[in-house]
């Protein structure tokens, strides 16, 4: 997720720009310090607009608070959608989803936001904790629709660590490493392989 502080405010005549604008700087602002942190004058800051204005397009800053959190929940979703589109056909789909994943990985703003809103999930907010959970759990149910269920779950455990390293170090896993890794997970054995219904799988 990119800083606002990047673009320009949006001028007096352009109201719903303006009004953009300070949805994305608090959601910006909730993935930095949690949804307790949001004040009208930090918004205002981050948004580069008047102060007037948080509480001229918006009745409470608790309405504030729940538009950017329902706009962090639509930026996963959009994310999710990309990834969907590259899992089919099966055959190939190793090789895409390791170069989508990979320039999500490579994009340091938004891993650093992604481990921020991480962070934030980890306190006493059910609703930071639900999403700082959706991108993981919403990527797991969407590769079971395809995949082994085992084999889904994997896959988004790798991708939460892949996610950590690439905060931590100077470049991200590689697509190579990716791909492989994801070819090795999809091929490994299913479920109805391993084990017969009815049977232990002890």
């Amino acid at each position: 997720m990119g800083s606002t502080q990047d673009r320009p405010a949006p001028g007096r005549r352009d109201p719903e720009g303006r009004r953009r604008a300070i949805i994305d700087a608090a959601a910006e602002l909730i993935v930095e310090g949690g949804a307790s942190s949001l004040t009208h004058r930090a918004v205002a800051a981050r948004a580069g607009v008047s102060l007037g204005s948080t509480t001229q397009y918006f009745s409470s800053l608790d309405e504030l608070r729940e538009l950017a959190l329902q706009s962090l929940s639509d930026l996963i979703d959009a994310g999710l959608a990309e990834v969907e589109a590259q899992l089919l056909p099966l055959d190939d789909a190793p090789e895409r989803l390791a170069q989508e994943m990979h320039a999500f990985l490579s994009d340091e703003r938004a891993v650093r936001a992604d481990l921020e809103l991480v962070h934030s999930g980890l306190g006493d907010d059910p609703r930071l904790r639900e999403l700082a959970l959706r991108w993981t759990d919403r990527l797991v149910e969407i590769l079971a629709r395809h995949l082994d269920p085992y084999v889904a779950e994997a896959i988004g455990l790798y991708l939460d660590g892949a996610t950590l390293h690439a905060g931590l170090h100077d470049e991200p896993v590689s697509a190579e490493t990716l791909a492989r890794v994801f070819r090795a997970l999809m091929s490994a054995p299913t479920t109805a392989t391993t084990t017969t219904e009815g049977s232990d799988p002890r």
